[in-house]
């Protein structure tokens, strides 16, 4: 989707979660996700659950899909580390895991303990036996979230899309 000749790519991943009939969205706070959850707050037939922490995706996504229906859990790379032990659920019992994950402690970081997480998340992730897609331009986000929520769905495998630092861009820090 083009608007004034920018790519909308929060507009790419909304239309992937309408098209995958996903109800249900996690997320904890992050501003990288913001107008994306904007989108889905606006949707009658889509809940928008705030979590307290990002393990609690994990159980939230794993008892939808019990329940019939499909999620996705909103993320920051910091919050990958929060959810290793919760991943095990998805994956021994075969229920279908979906994230997107807003990188930090990559391109013009400038908070130190940003870092060591955001450089571990692909390795954390693939040792937990979730599937890595990584989307580092915004004219790929959409096809790269439908990839990801095909595998996810079709397979009943857990899956994490990495939206990269560089493209999102990178937070300043600001002096009140």
């Amino acid at each position: 989707m083009v608007d004034s000749g920018k790519i909308n790519w929060h507009e790419d991943m909304f239309s992937v979660l309408r098209s995958q009939n996903i109800t249900l969205v996690g997320h904890v706070p992050d501003a990288g996700h913001t107008p994306l959850i904007r989108l889905c707050e606006r949707q009658n037939d889509m809940d928008v659950v705030t979590l307290t922490t990002e393990e609690e995706g994990v159980g939230l996504l794993s008892g939808a899909w019990a329940g019939g229906r499909k999620g996705v859990l909103l993320m920051q790379s910091s919050g990958v580390g929060n959810c290793i032990n919760a991943l095990a659920l998805p994956q021994i019992c075969r229920i279908p895991f979906f994230t997107i994950v807003s990188m930090r402690g990559e391109w013009g970081e400038f908070i130190p303990w940003q870092v060591p997480m955001g450089q571990a998340t692909p390795s954390v992730l693939g040792a937990m036996d979730v599937k890595v897609f990584r989307a580092d331009r915004q004219e790929d986000v959409g096809a790269t979230v439908d990839a990801a929520a095909n595998f996810s769905f079709n397979t009943r495998q857990s899956s994490a899309v990495l939206l990269s630092q560089k493209m999102i861009g990178a937070k300043q820090f600001k002096e009140g």
